[in-house]
């Protein structure tokens, strides 16, 4: 006798199993969802405590898997390096030579500067670094950006610290965990830091865009003008971030507001260096006895 056609549910019972545990399973999300989003609404500080204690479960298996997914990764690159090495070396040999010059005129600079500041007593204030942690993660599509590293306040990270790589500014600490911190990108939406112009020292604003690019305005001066290139770096005003850390380059022409991209790549970054801020805050005055 030919097995009958119907398929559905009812003449299989691990076919009914199975169905029914799909529902339970998605009833189930339904309502882990729906708690979640009614404590972030309803009292964002336990929320917050909440973040933190899955993100300390969480940041040893995401290291992990981090470190396998760039290990991987590599495979390919470090094929191609194998095999193109020898033109690499040419050309590395050929940028040396060419930038030797430019290279014995900018020791030649620094010297002198140096000496100079020597001369008029002047010092540097440059934050001590608190720690080099990890970036574990960023966001890469959110129209919020953050980023995790695996360090925390028993490190010493403390909110408001600002975080920088070898290429500029990557961001301050909003959140910390025990062993764990929550970095607000630049580009985050809620993200303004005081910049100046490298070439006449033009006051501005960056501000996040949320889409990974930046928004610099001027500070000063209305109807500015900005050129393809135009360097950005910190200005120091506001305390929090010392002065001359690159931060973003502008990427086409622009009046009053223009389009930049910052130097520091979270995604492509290992590590990342927390540093104390730059003008520490003030302990509160003690009241006067009358």
């Amino acid at each position: 006798m030919a097995p009958s056609r119907n398929r559905r549910p009812g003449f299989s019972r691990r076919a009914q199993y199975s169905l029914f545990l799909s529902y339970v399973i998605a009833v189930a999300g339904s309502l882990v969802g729906a708690v979640l989003l009614a404590l972030a609404t309803l009292d964002p500080p336990a929320f917050a405590a909440l973040r933190a204690t899955v993100a300390e479960v969480t940041t040893p298996v995401s290291s992990g898997i981090a470190a396998i997914g760039r290990g991987i990764a590599s495979i390919p690159a470090s094929v191609s390096d194998y095999i193109g090495v020898r033109r690499q070396n040419e050309q590395l040999r050929k940028q040396l030579a060419d930038n030797h010059a430019l290279l014995m005129r900018a020791r030649t600079l620094s010297y002198d500067n140096r000496r100079l500041k020597a001369l008029l007593q002047l010092r540097e204030r440059s934050p001590g670094p608190v720690v080099a942690a990890r970036l574990v993660s960023s966001s890469a599509s959110s129209t919020r950006r953050f980023a995790m590293l695996n360090a925390g306040a028993w490190q010493g990270v403390k909110p408001g610290q600002p975080v920088r790589g070898p290429e500029g500014l990557i961001g301050r600490i909003l959140e910390t965990g025990p062993n764990t911190a929550r970095v607000l990108l630049l580009s985050d939406p809620e993200s303004i830091v005081p910049v100046r112009r490298t070439r006449d020292g033009l006051p501005a604003l960056a501000a996040g865009r949320g889409d990974g690019l930046l928004d610099i305005r001027s500070a000063s001066l209305a109807n500015v003008g900005f050129e393809p290139g135009d360097i950005f770096v910190t200005s120091g005003t506001g305390g929090i971030y010392s002065p001359n850390i690159p931060v973003a380059r502008v990427l086409k022409r622009a009046r009053d507001t223009a389009l930049a991209r910052t130097f520091a790549q979270p995604d492509t970054l290992d590590f990342a260096l927390v540093q104390q801020a730059f003008l520490s805050v003030a302990p509160p005055a003690a009241p006067q006895k009358p």
